[in-house]
Order: C-alpha cells, then sequence, then structure tokens
C-alpha cells in the first residue's frame, strides 16, 4: 500500500514514517518544503497526480496561541486544506485519515468524552480543527477521523520535552492542576492511523470520527510529576490554578477522551501513556 503522508516532519508523521515499514506500507512523506497547505490547490494536485492507495493527514497550524491573532494562517491549513485533500481523494476513491484534536470541545464536561458529545472550541485553533473535520465529512470522501489529546514524543515540541528542559534548569517548577486530558505517545497515535487507513480501505463501512488517545485522565501538574519520577529528576511540583498561569488561548479544562469506539472498529486499545512515557525518555 503506497500513502501520502502529509506533515511527516510532526510529531505523529515522524513516528509514522518510523512504523509503516513494519506495517508492509510504503510513505511518500510530505513536509511544508514540498507540500505548502497554505497554498491553495497544492495538495489536491499531488493526491491527483499520483497513485495513491490512501492519504494520512498529519498536518496543522498547531501554535494554539499564535492562532488567535493568525486566525487566517490558521484557517487555512486546520479548516481549508483538509477540505480539499478530502474532495482530492474522493475524486480518486482512496480513504482519507486525518487527526484532529480534543481542543474541538469546551472542556466544561466531567466524564471521559466520547465522540457523539457536543463540540464547543475556545479558541481558534479548536474552531478552525473542528471546521477542518466537518470538510472532512463533508467531502463524502471515505475518511476516519482521529481525535487526539496531549500528544508527545522525543521529537517536535511537546510537554514532555519542555518539563525534562526546564526540570534540568530548575530545581521547582509551578503547574497547572485543574486542566485535565489524556496523554498521547505519537508512536501510539502514528499505529492508530495507519491500522485504521488500511482498514477502512478494506471495510468502508468504518468511516467516521473517533477518539484515540491514552486510557488514563491526569492533570498537567500529576503529568509532569510522573515526567520528573521517570526521569529521575528531583523536581518539585507546585499545582497552581489556571488563572495563575494565563495564555492567550483559553484551553478546555477537561478533554480525558474515551477511547473505546476505536477500540471496538480497529482492535487497538487507548494507548498506555506511562509505558510510552518510558521509551521516551530514554530517547531523549
Amino acid at each position: 500500500m503506497k500513502v501520502l503522508l502529509i506533515g511527516a516532519n510532526g510529531q505523529v508523521g515522524h513516528e509514522i514514517l518510523c512504523l509503516a515499514p513494519e506495517l508492509g506500507v510504503t510513505i511518500d512523506p510530505s513536509d511544508r518544503g514540498r507540500l505548502d497547505l497554505s497554498v491553495p490547490g497544492q495538495a489536491a494536485a499531488l493526491i491527483s497526480a499520483n497513485a495513491y492507495d490512501g492519504v494520512l493527514n498529519a498536518a496543522a497550524y498547531t501554535a494554539v496561541d499564535a492562532a488567535e491573532d493568525d486566525a487566517e494562517a490558521a484557517e487555512r491549513v486546520n479548516a481549508q486544506a483538509p477540505g480539499e485533500i478530502a474532495a482530492a481523494c474522493k475524486a480518486k476513491g482512496i480513504p482519507l485519515v486525518h487527526y484532529s484534536t480534543d481542543y474541538v470541545f469546551d472542556g466544561t464536561g466531567m466524564r471521559p468524552l466520547v465522540e457523539t458529545d457536543p463540540t464547543g472550541p475556545l479558541g481558534v485553533y479548536g474552531c478552525t480543527k473542528l471546521a477542518g473535520e466537518e470538510a472532512v465529512r463533508i467531502s463524502g470522501c471515505d475518511h476516519v477521523i482521529i481525535r487526539l489529546a496531549w500528544v508527545f514524543s522525543a521529537h517536535g515540541r511537546n510537554f514532555v520535552k519542555t518539563m525534562l528542559r526546564l526540570g534540568a534548569e530548575r530545581g521547582a517548577l509551578s503547574i497547572v492542576a485543574d486542566q485535565f486530558g489524556t496523554p498521547t505517545p505519537a508512536a501510539d497515535a502514528a499505529h492508530a492511523g495507519l491500522v485504521a487507513l488500511a482498514a477502512v480501505k478494506r471495510n468502508p463501512t468504518l468511516v467516521g470520527t473517533y477518539h484515540f488517545a491514552g486510557a488514563e485522565g491526569t492533570s498537567w501538574a500529576e503529568f509532569a510529576g510522573v515526567i520528573f519520577h521517570e526521569a529521575a529528576m528531583d523536581v518539585a511540583v507546585t499545582p497552581i490554578g489556571t488563572e495563575a498561569y494565563p495564555t492567550r488561548a483559553k484551553r478546555p479544562a477537561y478533554s480525558v477522551l474515551d477511547s473505546s469506539k476505536f477500540a471496538e472498529a480497529f482492535g487497538i486499545p487507548a494507548a498506555n501513556w506511562r509505558s510510552g512515557l518510558k521509551g521516551v525518555i530514554g530517547t531523549c
């Protein structure tokens, strides 16, 4: 199976490149240097000109705070481009796996979120990602939309790497303790996407929106504590409230994702983020 990977330099894209050969998938990777999603038509032209068996879109405008002041760019990459990619997949008759985010929710719930729960993004990033989901659905292509949360890896920028860097510089950190989510190793997200793409190609009835994230919810402060413990770093973590750490964009207070639908459809359980964390720390 030959697959176009959009966003090969991102956390999930990097892991897809590593994992694909083990699953017998040939990846044609594209990063911004080859395919700029801010330019209309580029993605559709690439898909139309090649004989792909499917497309994995792991690219996004992910600068959550910057998006508040750069809404046009976020809209282009997160909303318009996925619609064009999906339309091109529809025209070629090939499936698409499109990665989305927990930020499509408003964070007011108190139980793990399922796919049918109402959305209500709080900022530009979440709004544009939700619009991208809707564009993919409207296209009519065979698709699997995978909502991820709190993605981390040894590659790129993420909370784990930030904590390891700050922990090495300081003996104590104040970390937000009233935001809850499900950390997700990028390697697990990559595996989920590759398996879902092959499955929906064989069985189009699997088309739909799914959650795939860690099996255990936690707060940022608790997550930081586990990171320092696994890294054998003596760093004191002081829990603080969101109001003590203001950001340009508002984050959902509770975005713990329930991954049971994905597990039932594709046979892959929610990610064990504690195990994934050990592997990441071992390579950082």
